[in-house]
This record gives C-alpha cells, sequence and structure tokens, in this order.
C-alpha cells in the first residue's frame, strides 16, 4: 500500500455514501484522516458508517460531522474540525443532488433545491476550505461536477446548469488560488453505480442499458471515481490546476 496522502487532511461533503464513502475509504488507505460531512452518518447503501470503517480498517484517524451544505454555517463547522488534526488540506465537495424531469415542470423551489446544493454549496465549501489553505500555502479543492456539466441533456436542465456552475467555478478557483499554493480540479463522472442512482431515479434512467454503450463495457462504480480524487489529492499532482477530469469510461468521446 502507497502512502501517497500521509500527512493530508480531507474533508468529504456527502462522504457518508456512495461515491463520498468511497471517496473518504481511498484517502483514509493511502494516510489521509478524514473528515465526514453529511446530513446523516449511516450510508445508503448500508453497512458501518464511514468515519467508523475508516477507523476500523485503516491507520487512519476520522469523524462524522452533521453537514447540511446549504448552511454556512455547517461548512464552517466541517472544516473547523479538520484541525483537531491539523487541518484541512484537502476539499472535497462532493454532495450533490440530481433530477431527472422536464424542463417545463421545474418550479422555483426544484431550482432553488438543486442550486443550493450543487452550486451554493460548492461555492461555500471552497471559499471556506481556501481561507485556511491560503493561510498555510498549500492545499488541493476537488469538486464534483458531472459529465452534464459538459453538454446539454434533455431531462435534467437545471442539473446540467448547477454542475456547469461547480466547473465554471473550478477553473476561476485555480487561476485566483494558484498563486496561494492552492489548487483546484473538478471530476466529470458519468453515471454511476450508486444507492442515488437506484433509488432516487428509479425507473427513470436505465442503468444497465447504458453500460452497454461504454467503451468501457460496464457502468463506474464509486471507486472509479474515487481514485480519480486521490490521483487530484496526491501532491505528486501538484502541476494540475484548473483541469476537468473525466470518469466515465470514454462515453462522452463516444459519437
Amino acid at each position: 500500500m502507497t502512502r501517497s496522502l500521509s500527512g493530508e487532511v480531507a474533508v468529504v461533503t456527502g462522504g457518508s455514501s456512495g461515491i463520498g464513502r468511497a471517496i473518504g475509504l481511498t484517502f483514509a488507505e493511502h494516510g489521509a484522516d478524514v473528515v465526514v460531512a453529511d446530513l446523516q452518518p449511516e450510508p445508503r447503501e448500508g453497512g458501518d458508517p464511514t468515519h467508523e470503517r475508516i477507523e476500523s480498517e485503516t491507520d487512519a484517524d476520522a469523524r462524522y460531522v452533521h453537514c447540511d451544505v446549504r448552511e454556512i454555517d455547517d461548512l464552517e463547522a466541517a472544516v473547523e474540525a479538520a484541525e483537531a488534526y491539523g487541518g484541512v488540506t484537502v476539499m472535497v465537495n462532493n454532495a450533490g443532488l440530481t433530477r431527472v424531469e422536464s424542463l417545463l415542470d421545474v418550479t422555483e423551489a426544484d431550482y432553488r433545491r438543486i442550486m443550493d446544493v450543487n452550486a451554493k454549496g460548492t461555492f461555500f465549501g471552497s471559499q471556506i476550505a481556501a481561507r485556511r489553505m491560503v493561510d498555510r500555502g498549500r492545499g488541493a479543492i476537488i469538486n464534483m461536477s458531472s459529465d452534464a456539466g459538459l453538454q446539454g441533456t434533455n431531462n435534467s436542465a437545471v442539473y446540467g446548469m448547477s454542475k456547469g456552475a461547480v466547473r465554471m467555478l473550478t477553473y476561476s478557483l485555480a487561476v485566483q488560488l494558484g498563486p496561494e499554493g492552492v489548487r483546484a480540479n473538478a471530476i466529470h463522472p458519468g453515471p454511476v453505480r450508486t444507492a442515488l442512482q437506484s433509488q432516487d431515479l428509479e425507473g427513470m434512467y436505465d442503468l444497465e442499458a447504458h453500460g452497454k454503450t461504454v467503451p468501457a463495457g460496464r457502468v463506474a462504480t464509486p471507486e472509479d471515481v474515487a481514485n480519480a480524487a486521490l490521483f487530484l489529492a496526491d501532491p505528486a499532482s501538484e502541476f494540475v490546476n484548473g483541469e476537468s477530469l473525466i470518469v466515465d469510461g470514454g462515453a462522452f468521446r463516444k459519437p
């Protein structure tokens, strides 16, 4: 086992389940202490809470912090919790919502809910972590976008809009914070086999049919995305800044 993140301290929003859970576990396996920030500690897919698995299965330290990313005070508390381990050096803004619906059916409440979690939560999570990172002269911000943030969609306009905002925010962070020693990059997954995908979008999206169209021959797993995040968090990637890393098995490039 490599220890590429030894000495790093990560805050992962939406870290109890799915992609966030995989990121927290992967980071800990590679030496990082982890703050799991989420609405509840229990994973949607079942099993022990992420922070408990980290402490029982790795040499890393971890704790859970209740965090609704729509609330700035909650984001402040999550980043502050990292001070117990030396202070945040990697911020993963992973918490997100998705919704499949017709553009013509979107209500203002629908719009606000998705934009507040995906765009507002990522903006202020980045800002709060960046203040600590700038003071320390180093850090990495990883924002979870989507392939929907790269092109238009026919059934999730607000979601695509929110993830496009995450992409452009990431580029701005990279330009402004790079001189301060802080990197910012975005990950753009395609569909991933998670509880969110199977439960929230049940009956609205055919995950198996999608997998058959992917050049790599399957649907992504949370671990596929976590390994991409590991690369971006690793100090060895210190010259990677302001990039969009697509993790979709080649689907986005297929004509």
